[in-house]
């Protein structure tokens, strides 16, 4: 069998297999800190909200109009006898965009119930139970026929090409939908066969079974989570077992090389290397692990890695892979702007791993970077429209280069469409980000106007959000416990409230901050103790309770590292957590050209009249100069192809 090779003695395989399976199963636990389901959090927030009701209304049933379109959905039918016909597609991974909507519609269903979304999804499941073999294989172009790969990536059958087939790709994605559709309806139609599916792979792959680490990681996420809601630590130990194989060439036919993060085992890497979603949903499933395992050789090995990204490989944007050639990270300070890649999968996968290394660490410079990163290099990737969609998110555009897999603008599909499919999923994720719990501590991580509930020493606890953020500086905080209750309350303080880009020299503010963080509990200052970036607030709660924070959201200048050679003698704009640009439909000059310098004056105004409600910058030397006017990165090319720079020359 391709890309495989048996053992020779069932006595070692017996051995390998007790000591290995054994080592894990029993050492399960999860992570430091747990975050509050998106279940549990109804958001109402001006900023936010609109997104969301984008997201039920436009993007999911764009989405699935195209998976029906493409014949992604039809490929299910076929293979379930359900209707005659061949596979439709270009590429063997075309199932997962189907999981993936799935997910993010299952998500949705939560803030935004409907019925009829809701059967639909149910009759999309009864395709795929029924294009599921009877061992639980599924991959509809295998079972369609295995003779006619949708490329020559896709081997011949079962299997058979294990780095590029994607078989086990598609079936993480199936477990994120069968958990998220779980979790979000109670229905387990999905979760039986997401099980199944999982069964056969614990029966196929492992010690003295299939010996490899996967092509494109994501199966190891999918397990994981499978593990937590069925309690089956196979799915945990196997999801273990592959990590553990890269880089480890024995009983294999070969490694796939540091494209697939295949170059040396998973704890010896220091460096972020290949393909940047590979690699960003590798470190995720790590984290996972190494949370549930207690491997403490996979959290140093993240947390080398996370130096090496957020010092020398991470966009201002938060985006990540520079190079469109293997969708890949360059060289350290390799950062270019026209031709960066960062994917908005990549985006994506750099929220989720941060998130993680929260959740594991208690620390708030991983939700600075997940925050930058949701603000502005994943935003970006979806129109305000929400039916079109960024592949690669670069941070200058001349109009003219077809960036955009063969487009200057954004595009309503892709052939490869993981793109569009991820923000169907993810967007409607996002109150899953804003609160954890840790014992009788809560943390704020994220904010937005929202209600939740939770429940924390003990005690029910109703908390508000109300803010404009991120275009205003006040966030306020209701806390209404059932009864009056001892706890800490964490909330994080931005690291560009604190003068602090990143937490590296990467980047870094050219003008100081004018002002501090300050909160008010029940309309009296108290000193703001900091704990790993977060402000404590360690009292005896009651009913009525308000806490009213001021962030000190100046227009701040940033400057890049030296070593960033394509933002030498250049500059950026940030405010609040919003990085801004320059677009050509906005100014007379041309914005390639433009210069910031230093004696430059900047204001701000709300235009809700404009790009869905945006904080404007102007900028100018003097009052009888034009004005160059900036608008938020996430918002570019939404009116026409032209000119844009998030750089600008600093002289």
């Amino acid at each position: 069998m391709k890309n495989s090779i048996y053992t020779k003695s069932s006595l070692i395989c017996l051995v390998f297999t007790v000591l290995y399976f054994g080592a894990f199963a029993q050492q399960t636990n999860d992570y430091l800190i747990s975050p509050v389901e998106f279940t549990q959090v109804n958001i109402n927030d001006q900023f936010w909200k609109p997104w969301l009701e984008l997201n039920k209304n436009v993007t999911i049933p764009s989405s699935l109009k195209k998976c029906v379109e493409t014949g992604r959905i039809e490929n299910f039918e076929v293979a379930g006898g359900i209707k005659p016909g061949v596979f439709k597609g270009v590429f063997p991974f075309d199932d997962s965009d189907v999981y993936k909507i799935i997910e993010g519609a299952s998500y949705s269903l939560t803030s935004h119930p409907d019925p009829a979304l809701s059967g639909y999804l149910d009759t999309i499941i009864s395709y795929i139970a029924a294009a599921q073999e009877p061992d639980g294989y599924l991959q509809t172009w295998v079972t369609i026929d295995p003779s006619k790969p949708p490329t020559d990536w896709s081997g011949t059958g079962r299997w058979t090409n294990i780095g590029s087939g994607h078989e086990l790709y598609d079936a993480g994605h199936l477990y994120e939908a069968a958990v998220a559709h779980y979790k979000a309806t109670g229905k387990e139609n999905l979760l039986k066969v997401a099980i199944k599916n999982a069964d056969l792979i614990v029966k196929i792959f492992g010690p003295g079974k299939i010996i490899t680490a996967t092509g494109h990681q994501e199966i190891e996420i999918g397990l994981a989570k499978l593990y937590r809601v069925t309690g089956n630590a196979e799915y945990l130990t196997l999801a273990k077992f592959f990590l553990d194989r890269r880089g480890q060439p024995e009983g294999r036919e070969k490694l796939f090389g540091e494209y697939s993060q295949d170059h040396i085992p998973v704890q010896e890497q220091k460096e972020a290397v290949g393909h940047a979603v590979r690699a960003g949903y590798m470190y995720t499933a790590m984290a996972d692990v190494a949370a549930m395992t207690g491997d403490k050789a996979y959290l140093n090995s993240l947390e080398n890695i996370w130096e090496n990204v957020v010092s020398k490989k991470i966009y201002l944007t938060g985006g990540i892979g520079a190079r469109h050639q293997g969708e890949s990270f360059g060289d350290n300070y390799e950062l270019p702007n026209q031709t960066a890649y960062n994917e908005t999968c990549a985006a994506i996968a750099n929220i989720l791993w941060n998130h993680r290394m929260f959740l594991m660490t208690g620390e708030s410079k991983y939700i600075d970077v997940l925050e930058r990163t949701l603000y502005n290099g994943m935003l970006a990737g979806v129109a305000l429209e929400g039916d079109h969609f960024f592949y690669p998110n670069p941070l200058l555009a001349d109009g003219v280069m077809k960036f955009n897999i063969g487009a200057c603008t954004r595009s309503p599909w892709f052939d490869c469409s993981c793109c569009p499919s991820n923000v169907t999923r993810f967007i409607p994720s996002i109150p899953g980000y804003v609160y954890a719990i840790k014992g009788d501590q809560i943390f704020i991580n994220l904010f937005m106007s929202n209600t939740t509930n939770l429940n924390v020493a003990g005690t029910k606890v109703e908390m508000t959000q109300e803010t404009r953020y991120p275009w205003d500086k006040t966030v306020t905080i209701k806390v209404e416990p059932q009864k009056a209750v001892d706890f800490d309350l964490k909330i994080r303080i931005p690291g560009w409230a604190k003068n602090k880009v990143l937490e590296s020299d990467l980047y870094s503010f050219q003008n100081k901050m004018n002002g501090s963080v300050s909160i008010k509990v029940n309309g009296k200052e108290v000193k703001v103790i900091e704990d790993h970036g977060y402000a404590i607030l360690s009292r005896t709660w009651s009913k009525g309770d308000k806490i009213e924070m001021s962030l000190p959201m100046d227009i701040r200048r940033v400057v890049a590292n030296k070593m960033v050679k394509e933002d030498k003698n250049k500059v950026a704009i940030e405010c609040g957590p919003i990085v801004y640009c320059a677009e050509s439909i906005d100014n007379t000059e041309d914005v390639l050209s433009v210069s910031l310098p230093k004696g430059t004056k900047f204001e701000k105004e709300f235009r809700k009249d404009l790009l869905g409600g945006v904080q404007v910058i102007s900028a100018s030397e003097s009052t009888d100069k034009n004005k160059l006017t900036l608008i938020p990165y996430y918002a570019w090319s939404n009116r026409g192809i032209g000119k844009m720079t998030v750089w600008m020359n600093d002289k």
